[in-house]
């Protein structure tokens, strides 16, 4: 079966922006997209009442979705789901086995972060699966190389994620830059090659060109991360999410969330096993 992405539209300018990357990197993969689209006409959504959601009529969507799928240059299935977006999504990648969840980020600059409900968190809270988040401000949508991997230092697994992980670098030929943010004054050789190995370990190296390390002492990781991924050195960058993150109370104060709400990059969650 071929591989298939997962990329969800609203028909608005981060979603547009967010598919012609996911296009180019389909392109790339060889892969086919699942264009999907939901009718946010649940109560429950966070973003119900704000007047960002597409009022559009079936009809009216049916049309912008034909006419997407009608100018792209592979390969691609469109479906409208209703309701939730986390749980319509839960149902497609049940039925596609995506190796990847694509969407856009909206501008939110002068939104407070507690105040933020964005569908990334949603989703990640409903069901972690591989996610890539495109800011709208992402200037260009060729596939990335220079890939720059954020680790704990601590061992981690992505079980069953591990081999569409390690797909996707090995078909991007990724130069990969591993970064380790330690606690100030902790840094040190020893937390650095502990960081490296964490990621050797995974077998995501496989095949790829000789892998760069990156060490930065700092008390908040997500400032530390942040700052690190600067578009002019990097085109992704990757976080390792772990299950406490994705169910504590404060997940949208989490350093996932935090990279998720303010990159400059793309951003690809691998939730870990």
């Amino acid at each position: 079966m071929a591989t298939s992405l997962l990329i969800l539209t609203d028909f608005f300018q981060a979603a547009n922006r967010a598919l012609d990357y996911a296009t180019n990197l389909a392109g790339a993969l060889g892969a086919r997209l699942v264009l999907l689209h939901v009718r946010r006409n649940s109560l429950l959504d966070p973003e119900m009442f704000t007047g960002e959601l597409s009022n559009l009529s079936q009809e009216a969507i049916g049309l912008a979705l034909s006419s997407l799928a009608g100018n792209l240059a592979v390969p691609v299935v469109a479906e409208v789901a209703h309701g939730r977006v986390a749980y319509a999504v839960a149902d497609a990648v049940s039925r596609y086995h995506p190796a990847l969840i694509i969407l856009g980020r909206p501008d939110q600059a002068n939104t407070p972060d507690e105040l933020v409900q964005t569908t990334a968190l949603d989703i990640l809270r409903t069901g972690p699966y591989p996610m890539l988040v495109v800011p709208h401000s992402q200037q260009t949508t060729a596939p990335p190389r220079r890939v720059l991997l954020a680790v704990d230092g601590e061992p981690f697994t992505l079980g069953e994620y591990a081999g569409s992980a390690r797909h996707l670098l090995t078909a991007l030929q990724a130069q990969l830059t591993v970064l380790h943010v330690a606690p100030d004054g902790a840094s040190s050789a020893a937390t650095e090659t502990q960081a490296l190995d964490s990621v050797l370990r995974t077998g995501l190296t496989i095949n790829l060109p000789p892998v760069h390390t990156r060490t930065i002492g700092h008390a908040h990781p997500a400032a530390a991360i942040l700052h690190a991924a600067n578009p002019a050195d990097y085109d992704l960058v990757v976080l390792v999410a772990r299950h406490r993150s994705f169910f504590g109370q404060l997940f949208h104060q989490s350093v996932t969330a935090q990279v998720l709400l303010h990159s400059q990059l793309p951003v690809l969650v691998l939730p870990a096993a």
